[in-house]
């Protein structure tokens, strides 16, 4: 996957807040293709394996019970220089210090509901799309 996919994950504020069409839509406008994508809900323990790298954090347990809370959209994304450009269309965590335009300003409600999921490394995006992706639902 290296240098050309990522990972997103639109949160269950998103899905809640009806934002998945428009949020897609500035994904794909962007110049990204989606090579594999789902409606899912993440289990408990699923969302504590996912958020593994918190677990000693004070946030983990809030963490862990919003993302399972209601639905998710997971999905593969592909682009060259996908990890980076992604992060940078998502914008920063707090939606206060994302760049106007950004998917988190737009639909994000703070820190905690920052809407979107992305990949931070070529390396954890090939560990993310594997945990919500077999092999024969990627195209």
């Amino acid at each position: 996957m290296s240098g050309h996919k990522t990972f997103t994950m639109l949160k269950p504020d998103a899905v809640e807040n009806g934002h998945i069409g428009a949020i897609l839509n500035q994904i794909t406008s962007s110049g990204f293709k989606i090579s594999a994508m789902k409606l899912t809900q993440m289990t408990q323990a699923d969302a504590e394996e996912f958020y593994a790298i918190h677990k000693e954090r004070p946030f983990f347990g809030e963490l862990v019970e919003f993302m399972t809370r209601g639905p998710i959209v997971a999905a593969i994304l592909e682009k060259e220089n996908a990890v980076e450009d992604f992060r940078a269309l998502i914008g920063a965590t707090n939606p206060e210090d994302a760049a106007e335009g950004t998917i988190r300003k737009k639909y994000a409600a703070s820190v905690g509901e920052n809407a979107v999921h992305g990949s931070d490394s070529d390396e954890n995006a090939e560990i993310e799309a594997a945990f919500h992706f077999s092999g024969r639902e990627t195209f």
